[in-house]
């Protein structure tokens, strides 16, 4: 196995993305850039090397489901704009606004100034999602994408400059899923299991824009500061990418779904708004943050038009 040519290649490009990802999380470890005398120096290496050690397990366990099978050299770009009705696209950037604001926030837990934490933040936002952009490139099912590098970017826009703005989050990027039945029809795309299907199959993927009321009315009123108004996108009918296949890979028919684009209007809760003294709750509620709660739902569609979902997820 060891001496197989592509396994030697799939091994080196494996080796060079965990170690540029590395580099991605060294540029918040410049802790002399920062202020000694505030600089809680002990909880900002738990941060650097926690985080090092929690991506590097992300990237292994995409590894092993999305690409070791299909590893290839040259690295290639590949227009996707197109594919999957633009739902991996908003999916791109939720990711990388989430993963800009934990950064923001671990970085602010360790006294690290406020402008200094936005930006290192938005750094190992973007660099976590650029790595996966390298990994894309090396693979032969995928490729990278300027689209997708435009996505991450606006994510990271999205958090940095509302919080260099307002110095809060007034619109949160959010995520909901639910399991649905075309997997079934199309495993090897949309997933085998809970675990892949809710990383693949976006036909069950929803993505959100949460914005909070009481942060555009006067700060006086009694408004509940928790409260969310949210629109969602998401689509139904996809079994491949850019168009449905006839058949399967083993030749048998496969049924013909309408590829449908979804409009969603919600209510929602901004977790890290309701006030507590409780440190547990207190992580729990920034933990769930991306996540979309299920709230009476109207949606929108070209194909049923206006649906009413007592509750949606």
């Amino acid at each position: 196995m060891k001496n197989n040519p592509q396994y030697k290649f799939v091994t080196r490009q494996f080796v060079l993305t965990v170690f540029i990802s590395f580099f991605c999380l060294s540029l918040v470890a410049q802790t002399d850039s920062f202020d000694s005398t505030s600089v809680n120096k002990k909880r900002l290496n738990t941060v650097i090397y926690g985080s090092v050690a929690a991506y590097t397990v992300s990237l292994v366990g995409l590894y092993f489901i999305w690409y070791q099978d299909n590893m290839e050299w040259p690295a290639h770009f590949i227009d996707d704009s197109k594919y999957w009705l633009q739902i991996d696209k908003v999916g791109h950037a939720t990711t990388a606004y989430t993963l800009s604001n934990y950064g923001y926030w671990l970085l602010r837990w360790s006294n690290v100034p406020e402008n200094k934490s936005i930006g290192y933040g938005a750094i190992m936002g973007f660099g976590a999602m650029t790595v996966i952009e390298i990994l894309d490139a090396f693979s032969s099912d995928y490729g990278a994408s300027w689209t997708d590098l435009a996505a991450n970017t606006f994510g990271t826009g999205l958090f940095a400059g509302q919080q260099l703005l307002w110095h809060e989050q007034r619109f949160r990027l959010k995520f909901s899923f639910h399991p649905t039945e075309y997997a079934q029809d199309m495993p090897e795309k949309l997933g085998q299991g809970p675990f892949q299907c809710w990383l693949k199959d976006y036909n069950g993927q929803t993505y959100w824009l949460s914005a909070n009321i009481k942060s555009f009315i006067k700060k006086e009123t009694k408004f509940p500061s928790w409260i969310n108004v949210a629109v969602g996108y998401g689509g139904k009918g996809m079994l491949a990418e850019f168009t449905n296949p006839e058949y399967d890979n083993e030749g048998i028919p496969l049924p013909q779904y309408d590829r449908v684009r979804q409009y969603y209007l919600s209510m929602d809760i901004d977790w890290t708004r309701i006030k507590t003294n409780s440190k547990a709750l207190k992580f729990l509620f920034k933990g769930l943050s991306f996540i979309k709660l299920p709230f009476p739902t109207l949606e929108y569609n070209q194909q049923d038009q206006l649906v009413f979902h007592w509750l949606y997820f």
